[in-house]
């Protein structure tokens, strides 16, 4: 991972810094609900597929295992997600799926497919509001190029944000290109977000500064260590805090 040799102090508490920062948002579960959407259809899900000699945890260790080589192979989104877990029912019953039970499937998923309004996480729009009359915002998202536009759109935010960058997966290369396509000066550019493997890490190693902004329903493979240790890494607790800082 990339640090700086002599790191700038993050911007103190209670003091917002007079200079003009370039703060790149992360967008699902970090400007709105997205996460528990999954996690309510899985749950569902696993009441429904009752497995004979696996319990719960062990189906969802399944299911886990089966998103994760998905993500590299096809992305994200909603689509893969519907198709890993008709791939987890056939796994585990050794068949594929019927059609009624892809209907099965596509029922339970239907809120999250079908969803009507975007839940913005408390303090989001005001927060924005603010920090748009301080520096410049920019919206970096992972997924599916439609599905994130259609969120980002219906969020009602888009107006805060510069420019709007939906990349298939958040990596170092990934931010060492924005770096460059954006002509951005990492030691006043900062990533802010939930996930510490797409948000926090890659982009320190890109050599940018980075907010960590934790979320209690954050995707499973999403976790990773943060170096608490890391002067470049300022740890919020809440999005409104952002204002004490920026």
């Amino acid at each position: 991972m990339t640090h700086d040799a002599n790191p700038l102090p993050a911007p103190a508490a209670g003091a917002p810094s007079p200079a003009r920062f370039v703060l790149l948002f992360d967008a699902d579960d970090t400007l709105w609900e997205n996460n528990i959407l999954f996690e309510r259809v899985i749950d569902d899900y696993l009441d429904w597929l009752v497995h004979p000699v696996l319990g719960r945890d062990e189906v969802r260790s399944v299911l886990d295992d089966i998103e994760r080589a998905n993500a590299v192979t096809h992305g994200y989104g909603s689509k893969v997600f519907l198709d890993s877990l008709a791939e987890c029912l056939a796994k585990l019953r050794e068949r594929p799926a019927t059609g009624a039970e892809l209907e099965r499937i596509a029922e339970l998923a239907a809120p999250l497919i079908e969803r009507e309004h975007i839940e913005l996480i408390p303090g989001v729009a005001e927060t924005l509001a603010v920090l748009g009359t301080r520096h410049e915002l920019r919206l970096v998202t992972k997924g599916d190029d439609s599905e994130q536009r259609e969120k980002v759109a219906a969020s009602g935010l888009a107006h805060h944000f510069r420019s709007v960058h939906v990349v298939a997966e958040k990596n170092t290369a990934v931010y060492t290109s924005l770096v460059a396509e954006l002509g951005l000066d990492p030691a006043v550019s900062w990533m802010i977000g939930n996930s510490p493997k797409s948000d926090i890490l890659p982009a320190r190693a890109a050599g940018l500064r980075a907010v960590f902004i934790p979320h209690e329903h954050t995707w499973v493979l999403e976790h990773e260590e943060v170096d608490r240790s890391d002067a470049g890494v300022l740890h919020v607790q809440a999005f409104a805090d952002l204002l004490d800082h920026f």
